[in-house]
């Protein structure tokens, strides 16, 4: 199925295809909405989504295309943000309009249809980057997650300090520590006192430090 809102990219599209024995054409549809139904009624083994149409655009409809069909982006957009968001909501791969000619779309809408993945090189370099800024994200929460569970042991804080003790370090003042934990200022003051001898130190800030671990 392709979805474009452009008449002339469809018909160039569809041109395309034809040359290929395997590949049939079952619909076409020119914006978000439209595809969504046609997907749900035709049941395509491929679905060439353009993003940058009227009424719903790829990227809102993308997920719902996914659940009947494998979606194959078709687009001039090349946004991070964009490429991200459409393989997050199910697409298999992902083509930008000008660095593809027609043998590897045929190569594309095969691998797709088969359920694998293909994405062109600069979305290639976008996903890798991606799923390399998640592994950092995913590593520094794990090291912090640890700097915690360890100076739990050490400091041998309550669970209710431990409570004061991370919003202490999200930076809320006594009075947004007490509301959030349904306490008075006078306890949130007397759980400070504690966690201060506790840790060792003398002010706030000193304790995040010793906290977290930050020098």
């Amino acid at each position: 199925m392709l979805v474009d809102d452009n008449p002339i990219v469809r018909s160039a599209l569809r041109g395309w295809l034809a040359s290929a024995e395997d590949v049939t054409v079952v619909g076409e549809a020119p914006d978000g909405r439209t595809a969504v139904a046609m997907a749900q009624r035709l049941r395509p083994e491929v679905t060439l989504l353009d993003h940058r149409m009227p009424i719903a655009d790829g990227l809102s409809v993308v997920s719902q295309v996914a659940k009947y069909s494998h979606v194959l982006v078709l687009t001039s957009d090349d946004a991070d943000e964009l490429i991200a968001g459409m393989l997050r909501g199910g697409a298999r791969g992902y083509l930008v309009h000008g660095e593809f000619d027609p043998a590897e779309l045929l190569r594309a809408v095969r691998a797709v249809a088969a359920g694998q993945g293909w994405l062109s090189p600069r979305t290639a370099s976008v996903t890798i980057s991606a799923l390399r800024e998640q592994a950092a994200r995913e590593q520094a929460d794990a090291d912090a997650a640890e700097r915690l569970r360890a100076a739990r042991e050490r400091f041998g804080l309550t669970r209710r300090e431990q409570d004061v003790m991370a919003l202490l370090c999200a930076g809320h003042s006594n009075a947004a520590i007490a509301r959030r934990l349904l306490l008075t200022e006078k306890t949130v003051k007397n759980h400070l006192a504690n966690i201060f001898s506790k840790l060792q130190v003398g002010n706030r800030t000193e304790a995040v430090v010793r906290w977290t671990g930050r020098r």
